[in-house]
């Protein structure tokens, strides 16, 4: 639990900051967007502070559901990214190194906040706002706001309300506490298209991606044994549907559905010929410590990894961890 100390010194700081540059982890969800997108426009709005913000693909393709959102000038390539930022806020990072590109700035940054809410999150930067009972950090993101005073505009409460509403499976998963929706409803009863950003988050999959949702279905392997059921993608798979890896990451929560295994898992073939592990449980499994064990990171039900061996050895390593 991240101490109101921590809170307080990232709220003084942020405070007195002329300017602040923002960033998240590689191929970010919408809880690390949201949420440092968020801030940056509770920041200028609020303070009048010079931001920016980026992550550490390139190039940058930002989703289509923050356009309307945010000024796309704050936005930049990680290039482009202060070298020596005065102040340097990373948000939903778990370490350092899910920075990418951005992660040199850290030993030059004169303040580095980190908000964050991995349990495997092995702390850094000089304040570190860590909560791993939070629902996302989005929410730890409102509780620095609180403390800071102000309101947020619509569009900074749409972005953070995005935060939470997808890392908690729309208000499903075990981390959605009374805390949570509190939050949530203070951040609904700002004016902005609740329905819209829902169907922009949730029902914007293309003909390509169904028909390889197909696919995936089809190869789906249910591991009695091991609690497990699994599938995967090839880069054929993907190459051939005209479907970036990006758009699949919805493919786990519909797998994750099977109720014959605790764990569902989907291993998914990047352009350098690795497999993006995704790792998901019903409750009997610690699935974060599968993570951790393999260089990934992230939750104990849902968590995550990148398998430098063939889908074969992948499968079987995951399958000798269930049944150690």
């Amino acid at each position: 639990m991240t101490t109101m100390d921590e809170l307080g010194r990232a709220a003084e700081v942020l405070a007195r900051a002329p300017s602040v540059a923002l960033a998240c982890h590689v191929n970010p969800d919408p809880d690390a967007l949201g949420s440092m997108l968020g801030l940056a426009a509770f920041l200028h709005a609020r303070l009048g502070t010079t931001v920016v913000c980026s992550w550490g693909n390139q190039p940058l393709a930002p989703p289509a559901w923050i356009e309307p959102l945010v000024d796309a000038r704050w936005i930049v390539e990680a290039k482009a990214f202060p070298r020596t930022p005065e102040v340097m806020v990373c948000l939903d990072t778990a370490s350092s190194d899910r920075l990418g590109d951005l992660s040199a700035q850290l030993a030059r940054a004169g303040e580095v906040i980190v908000i964050d809410h991995h349990k495997t999150n092995p702390g850094f930067g000089s304040i570190l706002v860590l909560d791993p009972a939070a629902s996302s950090t989005a929410e730890l993101v409102v509780r620095l706001v609180e403390r800071m005073g102000g309101e947020l505009t619509d569009e900074a409460a749409a972005l953070l309300y995005a935060g939470i509403v997808t890392d908690t499976g729309r208000f499903q998963y075990e981390a959605t506490t009374p805390e949570t929706l509190r939050v949530a409803a203070l951040l609904r009863a700002r004016s902005f298209d609740h329905a819209r950003l829902a169907q922009a988050l949730f029902e914007q999959s293309s003909v390509g991606y169904l028909r390889l949702l197909g696919v995936a279905l089809g190869r789906i392997q249910l591991d009695p044994a091991a609690n497990l059921v699994w599938t995967y993608l090839t880069q054929t798979d993907l190459s051939s549907s005209g479907v970036d890896i990006t758009e699949t990451d919805d493919l786990i929560d519909v797998v994750r559905t099977a109720s014959g295994a605790d764990v569902s898992c989907v291993l998914k073939q990047q352009r350098d010929g690795r497999f993006k592990v995704s790792l998901r449980s019903r409750g009997a499994t610690d699935v974060g410590a599968i993570a951790l064990a393999n260089g990934g990171g992230g939750h104990r039900l849902a968590a995550g990894y990148t398998s430098e061996t063939g889908l074969e050895d992948s499968v079987n390593a995951i399958v000798q961890a269930l049944t150690a």
